[in-house]
């Protein structure tokens, strides 16, 4: 048994740039700062820790309080925002989800930096909800390599048996996944649909990199 953990933007789907245009509203509605995340890399990031490095950026201490309202705005930002006409799914997700789902019976989740709220209001308008019924959040933890522990309790939780870190395969789009899976033993698959290329990946310890995930022939070496 394999227990499968997909990152979300870049990985799944492109929310067609919903997550930093309701950031920066977030950070407008709260603060007065227009355009707080101009220039901001994010990616692999969780959004408990962007939104403490945003508020550092701009010289504003990140107390609790501040960060709770600033949650608040960017969800319901989030709702509206994730409607737009360039988000998409990835390439290659729909046939690896027809793929595990027809030939394997291996659970999926979700290990990914978003908000749990945040990450639902995502993947909803793709129908994907479904298939990752449960996972770790960045409303977990905020530090994405505190992610995986978390991950598997869940698991052991939800189909009351337990599974080795060993056992486990994160699928994502940044260093980020990679760094966060590793030092557990966990497999990895990278896949160049985000902001990283093939190359850049290929220089991490991923166990598998492909250019999307319709490459099952080179996936399926770490499925059994």
């Amino acid at each position: 048994m394999k227990l499968l953990l997909f990152d979300i933007d870049g990985t799944l789907i492109s929310a067609g740039g919903a997550g930093t245009r309701s950031l920066n509203r977030a950070f407008e509605k709260v603060l007065g700062i227009r355009e707080a995340f101009v220039n901001f890399e994010m990616a692999g990031k969780t959004d408990i820790q962007i939104i403490k490095e945003g508020l550092k950026l701009h010289g504003i201490i990140p107390e609790k309080n501040l960060i709770d309202d600033l949650i608040d705005s960017y969800l319901m930002f989030l709702q509206v925002e994730i409607n737009n006409n360039s988000k998409h799914i990835k390439p290659g997700v729909v046939d690896f989800i027809n793929f595990m789902t027809g030939s394997f019976s291996y659970p999926m989740g979700l290990l990914t930096g978003n908000l749990e709220k945040g990450a639902r209001i995502k993947l909803e308008p793709f129908a994907l909800n479904s298939y990752f019924p449960f996972g770790a959040f960045g409303s977990d933890h905020e530090n994405r390599n505190n992610l995986l522990p978390i991950a598997v309790e869940r698991y052991e939780k939800f189909f009351k048996k337990p599974i080795n870190f060993s056992d486990c395969i994160v699928i994502g789009d940044t260093p980020r996944d990679v760094a966060c899976a590793k030092p557990y033993g966990a497999k990895v698959i990278a896949v160049a649909t985000g902001p990283f290329t093939r190359e850049d990946l290929q220089k991490t310890d991923a166990d598998v990199v492909v250019e999307n995930l319709s490459e099952i022939d080179k996936i399926q070496q770490i499925l059994f």
